[in-house]
Formats: C-alpha cells, structure tokens, sequence
C-alpha cells in the first residue's frame, strides 16, 4: 500500500465520482482508476460499488474509510513535525552534564539559548562521566558537558568552552585562609570532606601521594549542599572546581604544587547527522561569555603548573 493510493481513495470517497476525484487528486482519470484497482486487489475485494448514475462506497470500504483517514492525518502531522524541526519551530533538546558541573556556570547560557529559540525545550540531566558518554553514544542525549582530564574517546568531537582549577575550600577559621595559596603537601593528615561524584579524585590522591600528602576522610555525600555544610561547619577540607563552590561562607584558596585545571567541553557523537536545535545550541556555545578564573594565571614556564588537564584534545 502507498501513501499515493490512501489519497486517492480518500478524494474518490469524498466526490463518489471518478471524475472529480482525479480532478481533486491532480491525477489523470486512468491513473486514479489503475490505483484503486490496485489498492482493491492488495485488500481484497472491491472498496467502492460502481453504476451508471452513481458510485458508493463498498462494505469494505466503509470498514476501510476511517483507517485511511488516519493514515492521512498522522502523515501531515509527521510532516508538519519534522517541517517544524527543520524550522525550529518545535524542538526538544536532552542535554547531558557531568554532575561535578554547577547549575549556575550554565544557567546564562540556556537563558540566552532559549531566548534566542524560544520553542526549543531544553532537558538536563546531570551523571557521571562514562555513563555520560554512554547515553550519548545510545542517542539518549543529543550533548554532553564533559570534564574529564583525558578527554572523550575517538568516538566523540569535543569543542573546549573554558577551564577551572581546582581549590581547596575551607571554613572562614581554617588555619589555610591565613595562605595565599595551599601546596598540596600541606595537606597531609587534614581531615578531608569528601565529594563522592568527584571523577577526578582517584587521579588527584595520586598525585597527592607523590608529594607527600595522604588526607584523613571525615565526611562523604554525594550531595554537594551537604559537603559544603560540613566544610562551613570544619570538618576539614573540600577538593572543588574553583565555579563549583557556591556557599559564599566557604573560603577558597588556590591549590598548587601541583595545580589542577580541567577544561569543560561541549561533546557531540563525531560523523553523527545532527537537528537544527544541536547546530543551534553549539553556535550559542562557541559565542557565549564563559567565566574566567578567578585566579591569576601561573607563568607558563613555572613548573608548579602541572594539571590534570592543561590542554584538551577538540
């Protein structure tokens, strides 16, 4: 059955006249007559009864009536629909973001997407990293904000937006505020307030244990309201992005010896055909105002500066 002979059964069903019916399809008669038979022989039996002075609709084609209307109307509506893609017109965007990512870095940004395309609908979700990965790859999310030090894997394109360092945080009597900065040898036998969604922490406690420093772990929540309560409240230290801090009681303080810096990145599945509302949202991404450090940079020749992630293959 094709979409051609569903409209011309619908034209004969509604003029009940070859004549009308070829006229309102914008087919020649023979050619409509040729597909009804067609369509009567794939079906079964006659869908119309024709006499000299009238044609009706058959028993079978009563049955028959309301199915090909059907067909019709979810047809133009899936035109319609992709039409309005295309346009985005109607769009609903699923985007992924590591947790360690506060809602607050991003939240300029969708405003300004969605003022700009005010019938895109916008979904986050927040996850791991490889679970990240994974659900884009399925096509579960059309993006992902990505923030590990090595990168997404060949199977992914990576557009760099901006880069954070990591800090300690501490409460405002921690004997660390009286510092400019912390090494991170002074962190040896410190209680620490874990972060438990932290994804680059097992890389961290190496590089830790290189120099020295091997912290004590008081508290762990995967929430992070609940560790920076604690961290206000001195129960020791927070390993944090310098833009993930968001309780203005917390004091934060540069971690060197060595530094930490990961760069975030706007990932896509690499050769995949992407919608409108992707190509737009990219666009919007590359012309945003990412916020800079709150740190001056170290010289680049300075051997403190050994992060986790100072440069991130696209």
């Amino acid at each position: 059955m094709e979409m051609q002979q569903v409209r011309y059964f619908l034209a004969l069903a509604g003029t009940l006249n070859f004549t009308r019916a070829a006229e309102k399809a914008n087919v020649s008669q023979p050619a409509l007559t040729r597909a009804i038979q067609q369509l009567e022989a794939e079906l079964g039996g006659p869908l119309f009864h024709r006499e000299r002075a009238r044609t009706h609709l058959s028993e079978l084609g009563r049955i028959m009536l309301p199915y090909f209307e059907a067909i019709q109307a979810q047809t133009l509506a899936a035109k319609s629909q992709a039409k309005s893609l295309g346009k985005l017109e109607t769009a609903t965007l699923h985007i992924g973001a590591m947790c360690t990512i506060g809602p607050a870095i991003l939240s300029d940004l969708m405003v300004q997407f969605r003022l700009a395309n005010p019938n895109v609908d916008l979904t986050v979700s927040d996850s791991g990293a490889h679970e990240l990965l994974e659900q884009l790859a399925a096509g579960d999310i059309h993006l992902a904000l990505f923030g590990l030090p090595e990168g997404p894997d060949v199977r992914f394109h990576a557009l760099p937006l901006f880069k954070e360092r990591f800090v300690v945080a501490v409460a405002t009597d921690h004997r660390f505020v009286r510092q400019n900065v912390v090494r991170v040898s002074d962190l040896h036998e410190e209680p620490y307030v874990n972060r438990a969604k932290c994804e680059i922490f097992d890389l961290a406690r190496e590089q830790f244990h290189a120099a020295g420093a091997f912290v004590r772990q008081a508290f762990s929540s995967e929430r992070d309201d609940w560790v920076q309560g604690m961290i206000k409240a001195g129960l020791g230290f927070g390993f944090f992005p310098e833009l993930c801090v968001t309780d203005p009681a917390l004091v934060t303080r540069r971690l060197v010896d060595p530094e930490f810096i990961r760069t975030i990145m706007l990932v896509t599945v690499r050769g995949r055909p992407h919608s409108p509302a992707v190509g737009a949202f990219v666009r919007q991404a590359k012309s945003f105002a990412w916020p800079k450090s709150r740190f001056e940079a170290m010289p680049p020749d300075d051997p403190r500066e050994k992060g986790l992630d100072e440069s991130a293959s696209a």
